[in-house]
C-alpha cells in the first residue's frame, strides 16, 4: 500500500508543470493575457509603457551630464597631447618638479597603517563627490534588494498563478468528462429501468424519480464547479497578466539600478559602499596628516599655481585635475591608462543611454504603436491617452 502511494505520488509530480524564473534583464511584452476589449485593463497597460518612457528620459537626462563630463576631461587629454615639443617640454619641467616635491613629502606615509599613494590620489581626485557618491553607493544597494525582494515575490507569485492555472485547467477538463459519464450512467439506468418495466412487467417508477434525481443533483454539482473554475480561470490569467507588467516596471528598475552599481563600482574602484565609506574615513585621516606637511612646504604650493597657469594657458578647462595627476603628463604609459578608465566611464554611460533609449523607450513606444495599428478602433483612445501623459510630462 505504501508503494502504490510512492509511486501515485511521483506520478502526479510528473504531471505537474515546470516554471522557471524569468531573466531579470529582460523587458517582456506579453499580452496573451490582456483583456484588449476591457478598457480599464487597456488604458493601464498604455499607461505602464508611457511611464517606462518616462522613467527612460529621466535617467537618460542624468547620464548626459555625466557623460558630457568624462568628455570634457578626454578633450583636456587631447590638449595637452597635441601641444608643440617645446610647450610640452615645459610642462613636463613643471609636472617633473610638482612630482619631485610631492615624492619628497611621501616617506612619513611608508609607516605602516597609511594609505597607500595610489588610493589617496584616487580619492583627492574624487574628493568633492565621494560623499555624494557614498550616499548613491548606499541608497542603490539598499534599492537593489529591495528591488530584488520584490521581483522574488512577483515570481513567486507568478509561479503560484501558473500553478493554479494548471489544476484549473484540469479540473474544467475533468468536469467535461464526468458530466459525460453522468449522462451515460443516467441513460443506462434509464434503460435498465425500461427493461424491468416492458419485459419484466415491473413497477419502476421509484426507479425513475431516483435515477432523474441522482442524475441532477450530480450534473448540477459538476455544472457548479465547472463554471466556478471557469470564473477562476479567468481571474488568474487576469492576475498573471498584472504581475507581468509589474514585472516589468521593476526589472526596467532593476536593470538600471544594477548599470549604476556598476557605474559607481568602476567610478570609485571599489566593491561595495562599505568599502568605500571606510575609504573615506582613512583618507580624512590622512589628509589631516599631510595638511600638517603642507603648511611648510610653501614651495611646492607655488609650483602647483605654476602647473596651473601653464595649464589655463594651454587652454585646459579643468586643470586642477592634473595637479594629482603629474605622472601622466610624464609618462605615456600613466596617460593611456587614464584614458582607457575614462573611455570605459563612457563606453558605460553610452551603453546605458542607448538602453534606455533604444530598449526600454523604444520597445515601450512600439508596442504602442503595436498597440495602434492592431487594434484602429482603441487607436483614437490610446493616442488621447499618450497626448495627455506628454501633457502632464511637460
Amino acid at each position: 500500500m505504501g508503494l502504490i502511494k510512492k509511486l501515485f505520488r511521483r506520478k502526479k509530480n510528473t504531471d505537474e508543470p515546470e516554471y522557471e524564473i524569468e531573466d531579470w534583464n529582460e523587458i517582456v511584452y506579453d499580452r496573451d493575457d490582456l483583456q484588449i476589449n476591457d478598457r480599464d485593463q487597456r488604458q493601464e497597460y498604455v499607461k505602464g509603457c508611457l511611464e517606462q518612457i518616462s522613467e527612460a528620459s529621466q535617467e537618460l537626462d542624468n547620464l548626459q551630464f555625466e557623460y558630457n563630463m568624462v568628455t570634457s576631461y578626454l578633450k583636456d587629454m587631447e590638449e595637452i597631447e597635441a601641444l608643440p615639443p617645446e610647450e610640452m617640454a615645459e610642462l613636463q619641467d613643471c609636472a617633473r618638479k610638482l612630482n619631485s616635491l610631492e615624492q619628497e613629502r611621501t616617506g612619513y606615509t611608508e609607516r605602516k597603517g597609511r594609505m597607500s599613494e595610489e588610493k589617496f590620489r584616487q580619492m583627492e581626485r574624487l574628493e568633492e563627490e565621494v560623499q555624494e557618491g557614498y550616499e548613491k553607493l548606499t541608497k542603490a544597494e539598499e534599492y537593489q534588494d529591495l528591488i530584488k525582494r520584490d521581483l522574488r515575490k512577483l515570481d513567486g507569485e507568478k509561479q503560484a498563478y501558473l500553478f493554479r492555472k494548471g489544476e484549473l485547467r484540469r479540473i474544467i477538463e475533468d468536469t467535461r468528462s464526468m458530466t459525460i459519464v453522468c449522462m451515460t450512467a443516467v441513460l443506462l439506468c434509464i434503460g435498465i429501468l425500461l427493461i424491468l418495466q416492458f419485459v419484466f412487467q415491473m413497477n419502476t417508477r421509484i426507479g425513475y424519480l431516483a435515477a432523474a434525481a441522482i442524475g441532477a443533483v450530480a450534473i448540477t454539482a459538476i455544472f457548479i464547479k465547472h463554471t466556478d473554475s471557469v470564473r477562476e480561470l479567468a481571474q488568474v490569467e487576469n492576475g498573471i497578466g498584472r504581475i507581468i507588467r509589474l514585472q516589468n516596471t521593476v526589472k526596467i528598475r532593476y536593470v538600471n539600478n544594477t548599470h549604476l552599481l556598476d557605474y559607481l563600482y568602476l567610478k570609485y574602484n571599489v566593491s561595495s559602499a562599505g568599502e568605500l565609506g571606510k575609504s573615506w574615513q582613512q583618507y580624512l585621516e590622512e589628509r589631516e596628516e599631510r595638511r600638517k606637511y603642507q603648511q611648510a612646504e610653501r614651495e611646492l604650493d607655488q609650483c602647483q599655481k605654476e602647473l596651473l597657469h601653464v595649464l589655463r594657458r594651454y587652454q585646459v578647462k579643468d586643470p586642477m585635475i592634473w595637479l594629482h595627476q603629474t605622472e601622466a603628463i610624464l609618462d605615456k604609459k600613466e596617460m593611456v591608462e587614464i584614458r582607457h578608465n575614462l573611455i570605459i566611464r563612457r563606453q558605460s554611460l553610452r551603453r546605458r543611454m542607448d538602453y534606455n533609449k533604444e530598449v526600454i523607450a523604444g520597445k515601450a513606444q512600439a508596442e504602442i504603436k503595436d498597440l495602434v495599428e492592431k487594434y484602429p478602433k482603441y487607436a483614437k483612445e490610446i493616442l488621447d491617452i499618450v497626448g495627455q501623459y506628454a501633457n502632464t510630462e511637460t
